[in-house]
């Protein structure tokens, strides 16, 4: 089965979508990632397989390609972790998308630690300005960067503490946090 889910990245200033496109298929079980991944997403394989298995409690012993398209743009950082696994959950079957939510509309970064939890990153601020741009409705962050994540305009910022959360959220049976920030209130607690 094909799975589609959108992420972002960063290209100097320039903001691009990454569609993240996994296949599982038949056969010997293998993880392979295509499409110009540096070292940190060629090492996403055990992170997310891991993140998987101590989120649902079982291991996809499957053929899993996933391909970050476009393929003729180098693909960097950490951040494509979550939705390299939301992908491969929505792939085998285990998340079944309830259709009010669509996910053309929504951007996924974050990195993945082994038992499942979303880490802070780097850029986030700039990668929600790039996704506004690029016609986004939603974004999803790690919550530890939903503070500055805000502070972009037009576009409905989510946060997530763990990748069970997000599963939950796009099965319709949960909520993600979301806030209101106000830049004024943000710049009159940074030190003179």
């Amino acid at each position: 089965m094909l799975a589609i889910v959108q992420s972002i990245s960063l290209n100097g200033i320039e903001g691009y979508k990454v569609y993240v496109q996994v296949d599982i298929a038949n056969g010997l079980p293998s993880f392979d990632i295509v499409g110009l991944p540096d070292a940190s997403i060629r090492e996403a394989k055990e992170r997310v397989k891991s993140a998987i298995k101590n989120t649902i409690g079982n291991v996809i012993n499957s053929k899993i390609t996933v391909n970050l398209a476009p393929a003729s743009v180098k693909k960097e950082g950490s951040f494509l972790d979550l939705p390299i696994a939301i992908a491969i959950l929505m792939a085998s079957g285990t998340i079944k998308v309830n259709d009010n939510k669509k996910m053309s509309d929504i951007c996924l970064i974050g990195e993945l630690s082994l038992d499942g939890k979303i880490n802070r990153i780097n850029g986030v601020l700039a990668m929600c300005i790039e996704a506004q741009k690029l016609g986004f409705k939603e974004i999803i962050v790690p919550a530890d960067n939903m503070q500055e994540a805000s502070i972009a305009k037009n576009i409905i910022v989510k946060g997530a503490k763990c990748l069970n959360e997000i599963i939950s959220y796009l099965m319709n049976q949960a909520f993600l946090e979301t806030i209101d920030v106000n830049i004024d209130n943000i710049l009159n607690t940074i030190p003179n």
